[in-house]
């Protein structure tokens, strides 16, 4: 607005401004002149007024807040008016008010603002919660209560708590309800849900109750049954009025009021009977103040001071706070060496003389240091911390969610910035990590209208004639999926069975007529066809759509009826065995450890045997030759040495176990190899074909062509579009050295269906987990087996599938054996530790004479005779240690 134009006017109302500027006060005045601006026959304004001179009483009977300076206060009533607060502020400056406290109407703050600006003044507003109030735009106004921008992100996460997608907003036609809605609008598209339709309704209270009913049938015929009323107290009852008489407080609807109602339902209580029975299982908000000492002091001196008449309310408490908020500020400011003095603007100076003696008004001089003490302000008042955040809004904001019930109201939670919603207060939170995961966010439960417990849908089909346009493409390949009949406007297929038996299925009628998408020359993009929902050419969709993240992100899909994701299909080759074949049923890793084994076994047996077994004796040569024969004579059985020892007998038991399991294995597998026609590829998977530069096809219309351009980064030149099952077989079958292609990537229904006639192909899944919305109509046809016989009925056409050319054979790993190799590790190692055991048992001990000096030398002793007791054979062993022991009986006998 312009604010010259307005100067112009006002000089009819002011009269003569008082001259006089440049007045200069001592560092602490005596007085300092503040006033107030609101609305006095309103809720707030009856509320207020009490407040800001209780206030006032108390700071100016505190010596210690502004040491004997004393706070007065002028109340103007506007009536939320933007001409009249524009006077009323412009008085304000004739008298060398240095802030004002207001004004109370959001549409009279921005007018006054621009005042505020230019003549330097703090505007501090405990009631404009319009939330593009911005610091930015209105460099002087403070608002000293929580922002609508926050009550609409309270409502929008109510909202997406209970699942509804889509509400309808009826408001207040001026700025303050405008920019409401708005920003709810911008909450609920943060979390996927929308305004479906919006209407406003005249501000003033000459609206009549039969503009109202022209609104709610309106409202009645759309498809969502979520109402929010952003509205104020002479116009919301008269809706919720006409709304109970049409019918539309019953079950299945919401109403959502924001803090107008929760504002009357503090100030007023008890309403009346009948005004109750209209808003029974209405949820509305209202700010959250903290419950403190000091609190409930001033609610029981609020009582004695007004008899309960009118009730204190949230923004009474903000009003009080906002006075203390100024005097803090004043004090620092006189601390600082702040000065109340004024001057006049020269803009205006200009225009001294004129009959509109704009020379009156006057600048504050040190306007913007009190602003700065202001925003720095931190203290605890009686609606919590007062502290202001980088946006110049209060920190902590919070709600208090109410459910109108009976005679009375019931909390049911709260919401707060800091952790959402919640049923513990947000004091309590505060104090703990923050937590806004969906599992943490919790309400109690709520009586809904139509006096039920049972959450309401939110929405029904609209009673307005209209049928849904179902979007169905229009395919010119894999036809059994869906396609269209010649000639009609009617379609058959898998996909439009599945959607059919879905909705006979849901309890209520569903109006429909399905809408042809595609030239019919080409299959259609499906990319396209979702977005013609959110363009809203199409209500839903139905058809072979694949459900990938960036879909997902615009529209909502139901249950997946087909198992999905991404599959590669190469060309098959059969295998032949060569001159080596027989080496093939084991892994190169496999035959390395299996003749590691034999001679480790032949070892342990030999050490085990050696002394008591003459078979295992001889000569170096013969005995070497002795263990090889024996190692690889157990493969086939055949070994002809016989075991004496018992520790040996048991090593070759669980040895011989271990080559029967390898032997049949061995057996099998090459059996196998050459008698069983075996199919092979070159592509293994995704990855190794995306590492070759060999043509890659991919179905036309398909989001295989985003994906492995964007997401595997393979360049677009290498894909190639094929429209057909044929064309699919061709390609394959000529090669990337012929024209056709390595491999093809396609969605799994489609190559199930592809391969169902086409058996020399093989297929490489490659799946892609994505959430989605669950629909009780197709998990019903799942569960019923329904969804089963459709899909007989549609894709079941061979006996050639998927699953048929998974044929290639693999090698026999070690994987498959370590188990075996590992138990008979162990007991070879147990019975080498026994064996050894037993060696050093028959060790004579060293002498007693021996000196310490030749303790090496004495080791290296013990050593050659542990080897040479291994080396003798048990019975030459037995009677040298006889005659070493008869020997040292002698040494001793003569030593004595």
């Amino acid at each position: 607005m312009n604010v010259a134009g307005f100067i112009f006017l006002l000089s009819l109302h002011l009269g003569v401004f008082q001259i006089g500027y440049g007045r200069n006060a001592s560092t602490r005045p005596a007085v300092v002149n503040i006033g107030a601006m609101f609305n006095f026959d309103s809720i707030i304004g009856r509320v207020a007024k009490i407040a800001i001179d209780e206030a006032l009483k108390d700071v100016n009977s505190n010596s210690s807040i502004l040491k004997g300076t004393k706070l007065s206060v002028t109340l103007q009533d506007t009536n939320c008016n933007g001409f009249l607060g524009m006077v009323e502020a412009l008085r304000y400056m004739a008298t060398d008010v240095v802030a004002i406290i207001g004004p109370q109407c959001s549409v009279v703050a921005p007018i006054i603002s621009h005042v505020a600006s230019e003549l330097r003044f703090p505007l501090l507003s405990f009631a404009a919660t319009d939330p593009t109030l911005s610091s930015l735009q209105f460099p002087f106004f403070v608002r000293t209560a929580q922002s609508d921008l926050y009550q609409m992100t309270a409502v929008a996460d109510i909202i997406d708590h209970y699942g509804w997608k889509e509400v309808i907003a009826i408001f207040i036609d001026d700025d303050w309800g405008r920019n409401g809605v708005s920003a709810l609008n911008d909450k609920l598209a943060e979390r996927r849900c929308k305004i479906s339709y919006k209407v406003g309704i005249q501000p003033d209270s000459s609206v009549t109750q039969g503009a109202i009913m022209d609104i709610l049938v309106k409202v009645a015929l759309m498809q969502s049954r979520i109402v929010v009323l952003h509205l104020n107290q002479i116009v919301g009852f008269k809706v919720f009025s006409v709304a109970n008489h049409l019918g539309m407080m019953g079950n299945g609807y919401v109403w959502i009021a924001t803090d107008w109602l929760s504002l009357v339902l503090d100030s007023e209580s008890p309403l009346p009977s009948e005004t109750m029975d209209k808003i029974q299982g209405v949820l509305t908000l209202r700010q959250h103040t903290p419950d403190s000492d000091r609190k409930r002091a001033f609610f029981a001196r609020w009582n004695r001071i007004t008899g309960g008449s009118p009730q204190l309310n949230a923004y009474g408490l903000y009003a009080y706070d906002t006075v203390w908020l100024l005097a803090n500020s004043l004090d620092a400011f006189f601390n600082q060496g702040g000065v109340l003095s004024f001057s006049n603007d020269s803009r205006i100076s200009s225009m001294a003389g004129s009959a509109l003696h704009l020379e009156a008004m006057s600048i504050f001089d040190d306007g913007v240091l009190l602003l700065k003490n202001i925003l720095l302000s931190d203290f605890v008042g009686l609606t919590g911390p007062l502290k202001f955040n980088s946006d110049r809004s209060l920190i902590l904001p919070a709600y208090d969610i109410i459910n109108v019930i009976g005679t009375g109201i019931r909390q049911i939670g709260y919401w707060s910035n800091y952790s959402g919603l919640s049923t513990v207060s947000p004091e309590t939170l505060y104090t703990r990590p923050q937590n806004r995961s969906s599992a943490n966010q919790k309400l109690y439960s709520v009586i809904w209208p139509g006096e039920t417990l049972s959450k309401p849908r939110g929405w029904v089909f609209p009673n307005n004639g209209k049928l849904l346009r179902i979007g169905v493409p229009n395919r010119v390949s894999y036809k059994e999926f869906v396609s269209q009949i010649r000639g009609t406007d009617m379609f058959k297929g898998f996909c439009i069975d599945v959607f059919t038996a879905a909705v006979n299925l849901l309890p209520y009628a569903v109006p429909y007529k399905f809408i042809s998408f595609g030239d019919g020359r080409k299959n259609p993009s499906y990319t396209e066809l979702v977005n013609k929902i959110t363009a809203g050419e199409f209500d839903a969709v139905v058809g072979d759509i694949a459900i990938v993240t960036n879909r997902t992100r615009i529209v909502d899909f139901t249950q997946p009826y087909v198992s999905s994701g991404l599959v590669i299909v190469a060309r098959l080759e059969k295998e032949r065995s060569g001159a080596w074949a027989f080496l093939q049923p084991f892994s190169r890793r496999m035959w390395i450890v299996t003749g590691s084994f034999f001679l480790i076994v032949g070892i342990v047996v030999w050490i085990l045997e050696h002394r008591i077994n003459d078979e295992f004796r001889g000569p170096p040569k013969q005995q070497v030759i002795t263990i090889l024969w024996f190692s690889f004579s157990t493969m086939f059985f055949a070994h002809r040495e016989n075991t004496m020892s018992t520790l040996g007998c048991l090593v070759l038991l669980l040895w011989l176990f271990v080559v029967l399991i390898i032997n049949s294995s061995y057996t099998a597998s090459l059996t196998s190899i050459l008698t069983v026609e075996h199919l092979s590829s070159p592509i293994k998977g995704i990855q190794s074909l995306a590492a070759t530069n060999e043509p890659i096809g991919y179905q036309e219309g398909s989001f295989a062509e985003r994906y492995l351009s964007e997401e595997l980064n393979i360049s677009r030149s290498r894909l190639v579009s094929l429209g057909s099952p044929e064309a699919y077989a061709l390609a394959l079958k000529r090669g990337p050295g012929n024209g056709g292609v390595a491999a093809v990537v396609d969605e799994r229904p489609y190559v199930e269906l592809f391969l169902s006639s086409q058996c020399t192909f093989k297929a490489f899944p490659r799946d892609s987990p994505l959430a989605i919305d669950m629909s009780t109509a197709i998990l019903a046809l799942a569960e019923n087996g329904d969804l089963q016989r459709i899909h007989d009925k549609w894709l079941m056409q061979s006996t050639c599938s998927l699953e048929s050319t998974e044929i290639e054979t693999n090698q026999l790993n070690l994987s498959s054996f370590w188990g075996l190799f590992l138990i008979c590790g162990i007991a070879c190692i147990i019975a080498l530790l026994i064996y050894f055991l037993q060696i050093l048992q028959q060790l004579p001990p060293a002498p007693e004479s021996a000196s310490i000096t030749g303790q090496d030398s004495s080791h290296s002793r013990r050593l050659r005779r542990f080897l040479s007791l291994m080396d003798e054979k048990e019975e030459q062993s037995r009677s040298g240690q006889k005659r070493r022991k008869v020997d040292n009986e002698r040494d001793d006998e003569f030593g004595s």
